[in-house]
């Protein structure tokens, strides 16, 4: 039988857990439960302890009862299934909230299926604004359009002639105008895209209203910012959505400074969100070309990497976009073109690959010299290996003991880049809602043998690289669930067939991805990431037996309670 005896021996490593709270028992009990403790025996058990925060014992129901004291309190969970909180390692918090109405039109699948249904929203939102006042809105997916082509300007331009408009696409990478915010953004035949960048454009030249990757910045330029309180407000609503899920820790990825000072501000606020931050490399491009020095000074100068509190808040370290992405933009670097051609390109700074590989090169290089974590957007497998053999050089040219640097979705990794990066220490953040999202459409892009590859989840882990799950919202709805349910069927939204059976994980190794995993990226598994006794008490409580019922079912199942450091956060 385990006793407060035992339990306070079994404890007396952790010299700063106090064994139980002041009354000399347990805060709170969880008894009947199917608790997922995601250690290395990935051991479920009946129950736990909770005290000062932390998990202090686990064990049957019987066993853990016992602990309890008259001002303990006991949760029955009824054969529900707890697992350690989700730690949703690659979310734009800050853009997921301001894309949400009501600061945003919402254009998403499955309340848009056509054009005609974005023009629809499009119209209600011009009936409520000023002529000239900006339409904002994100989530379009084209592949799910009726009409089975792409939107254009002159679309727009039925509903909104006086008002310009912005509606970025659901994965971020492609924004649709019309011709109102063209005119404002000074577009014409003559208009250059960044390096990297795509204006679509008819047979005629004309600019069609897409714009893919960099280019979108012609058009950002010309919106209004949000103000500080709009996006305080943005923020704030993101983060009692996500605890309501059982999101208890995220990694926002790729703000400038201003940005990461005002999720620091609603971090340290609340105290109810675990956040990592990255700094967008655009935001220390005024020292790239400096010295390493100099850029570790910029970084250092931001005031936000050593935070007081890092449990609540830290910065580790920058993200870079490499590439693009691998769908119909054809905008991620690939070894074998795509279907119908063209093989994508980094979108770094270049005239051309071999000086856009050597700017890459010089980016990884002096962020990984300043100390900090490097965190890359690839995609292509062309981009992929580029940005794996710039890991492998920085680190044998300066070692540094676990950097822990890791690429951002990585879709299409291969096998023996993977091998190379398990050997490396370099991790994976995977996608599975996306593959959920995009599965089907993928086979016009690139075809069926790397659509079915894309995210090898199996390969990966038996490869020994650390793989982490994340929703990348607002590209996705955040639902993680799903994104379980994806990493063990593997099947697409559109039709309901199975993309790469081959690469199914159990589900013992997909809840690992969005919680251990994650930590191990945010380099905080020592003290998060499982519910083994000392790690903190983030938990999330759902409404299903997980093992118990099919995973078509996950998506739909809710999340009972939300505890961050002990605390009940969230409780349906």
């Amino acid at each position: 039988m385990i006793t407060r005896r035992r339990i306070l021996a079994s404890t007396a490593t952790l010299a700063a857990l106090p064994a139980f709270g002041t009354s000399g028992a347990p805060d709170i009990v969880l008894l009947n439960g199917e608790i997922h403790t995601v250690d290395a025996n990935n051991s479920r058990i009946e129950a736990l302890a909770i005290s000062g925060g932390k998990v202090i014992a686990t064990g049957t129901s019987h066993d853990i009862r016992t602990l309890a004291g008259s001002n303990t309190r006991i949760i029955d969970l009824d054969g529900r299934t707890v697992l350690p909180g989700i730690n949703d390692s690659h979310l734009h918090m800050l853009g997921w909230g301001m894309s949400r109405p009501p600061f945003a039109v919402d254009v998403t699948y499955p309340g848009v299926q056509s054009i005609s249904d974005c023009l629809e929203r499009v119209r209600a939102a011009v009936a409520q604004r000023q002529p000239g006042e900006w339409i904002i809105g994100r989530g379009w997916d084209q592949p799910y359009f009726a009409e089975g082509r792409a939107p254009t300007a002159a679309d727009l331009d039925k509903v909104a002639p006086n008002n310009p408009v912005a509606l970025t696409e659901f994965s971020g990478h492609a924004v649709w105008t019309n011709t109102r915010a063209m005119e404002i953004a000074g577009i014409n035949p003559t208009s250059t895209a960044p390096p990297g960048g795509v204006i679509v454009r008819d047979d005629e030249g004309r600019a069609t209203g897409l714009f893919f990757e960099g280019a979108m910045t012609l058009i950002f330029q010309h919106m209004p910012p949000p103000t500080r309180e709009f996006r305080v407000a943005a923020l704030e609503g993101a983060m009692e959505h996500l605890l309501s899920r059982g999101i208890t820790s995220i990694t926002e990825p790729g703000l400038d400074p201003p940005e990461l000072a005002i999720v620091k501000s609603v971090a340290l606020k609340h105290r109810k969100l675990r956040i990592t931050g990255l700094v967008r490399a655009g935001g220390v491009e005024q020292a790239l070309n400096a010295s390493t020095e100099t850029l570790g000074r910029a970084l250092r100068g931001l005031s936000l990497l050593d935070l007081p509190e890092p449990q609540w808040m830290q910065i580790p370290g920058v993200k870079i976009m490499g590439d693009g992405i691998p769908t119909g933009n054809k905008t991620a670097w690939l070894h074998t073109p795509y279907v119908g051609g063209g093989n994508g390109s980094l979108t770094i700074a270049g005239d051309n690959d071999e000086e856009r590989v050597v700017e890459l090169n010089n980016i990884i290089t002096m962020v990984h010299d300043a100390g900090l974590q490097v965190a890359t957007h690839v995609t292509g497998d062309r981009a992929i290996d580029t940005v794996v053999a710039a890991y492998a050089r920085v680190q044998m040219a300066n070692p540094r003991p676990d950097p822990r640097h890791y690429l951002i979705h990585a879709d299409l990794v291969s096998p023996g880049t993977l091998k190379r990066m398990a050997n490396l220490g370099v991790g994976a953040n995977f996608n599975p809602e996306i593959k959920y999202l995009i599965a089907d459409s993928q086979m016009a892009s690139i075809g069926p043998q790397r659509a079915n590859y894309e995210w090898p989840y199996r390969t990966a882990i038996d490869t020994g690289v650390n793989v982490a799950s994340a929703s990348d919202a607002p590209v996705t709805e955040g639902n993680w669930l799903q994104g379980i349910a994806t990493c063990m069927e593997r099947k697409g939204k559109q039709t309901g067939n199975v993309s790469g059976p081959e690469q199914r994980i159990t589900l013992d190794d997909a809840i690992r991805t969005y919680t251990q995993a994650g930590a191990w990226q945010d380099r905080a598994d020592s003290w998060k990431g499982t519910l083994e006794p000392g790690k903190v008490a983030d938990i999330c409580v759902v409404d299903e037996r997980l093992s118990s019922v099919e995973p078509s079912v996950f998506a739909n199942a809710e999340v009972k309670m939300t505890l961050v450091g002990g605390q009940i956060v969230h409780e349906a």
